[in-house]
């Protein structure tokens, strides 16, 4: 029997762990931001599909700081280390949102909005993405959770989508390209 292609795209069952696991990581990062300019106004969410009851996820909890100013790269490392997180740069050298946002949408913003920082808490998968308050991303994550958990079709189109995409990923070394197609899908829903 042949064995099945390594999928780093691969879905699983939503399991609501996961949403207990976020509020308590999202703790830990407040408090590791604490006094940090801009952290009192700072928003902390669990983004992503693991944040959405009853839709299947890659078993990776996306979370998200919305921030401004954008912390410099050093100070922002140094507070989230003890945390837990190393800050990711990607798996190829035009990984989609690892310091950039792909600009996206109708809003006339500053090419600077769309910068960003990426961390990983290696062996918990837990990603954090770092985002400037003012970037149309850190509003539409939010947005698009928001319309996932509470319009089942939607829910239902995009898991389909989800499936799809994952099956095709099957056999390639990261999920990059998964990642991508979503993306266009996040772009089309908004309009």
């Amino acid at each position: 029997m042949a064995e099945e292609p390594r999928n780093p795209a691969q879905l699983q069952p939503h399991d609501p762990v996961w949403i207990v696991e976020a509020r308590a990581i999202l703790d830990r990062i407040r408090a590791a931001l604490d006094g940090l300019p801009g952290a009192d106004a700072a928003r902390f969410d669990h983004i992503g599909s693991t944040a959405v009851p009853g839709l299947d996820a890659k078993p990776v909890i996306d979370l998200q700081v919305a921030i401004l100013p954008l912390p410099a790269e050093d100070e922002l490392s140094a507070r989230l280390r003890p945390a837990g997180f190393r800050r990711e740069w990607g798996s190829r050298p035009d990984s989609p949102g690892v310091s950039r946002d792909i600009p996206r949408g109708v809003d006339d913003v500053p090419d600077e909005v769309w910068e960003k920082r990426l961390y990983v808490a290696p062996g918990a998968d837990v990603i954090l993405h770092v985002r400037r308050s003012d970037s149309p991303w850190a509003r539409e994550t939010v947005r698009f959770r928001d319309a996932l958990c509470s319009d089942s079709v939607l829910r239902a189109r995009y898991q389909d989508l989800k499936r799809r995409l994952s099956a095709a990923n099957a056999g390639k070394a990261d999920y990059d390209d998964y990642t991508r197609a979503k993306t266009a899908f996040f772009s089309d829903m908004r309009g």
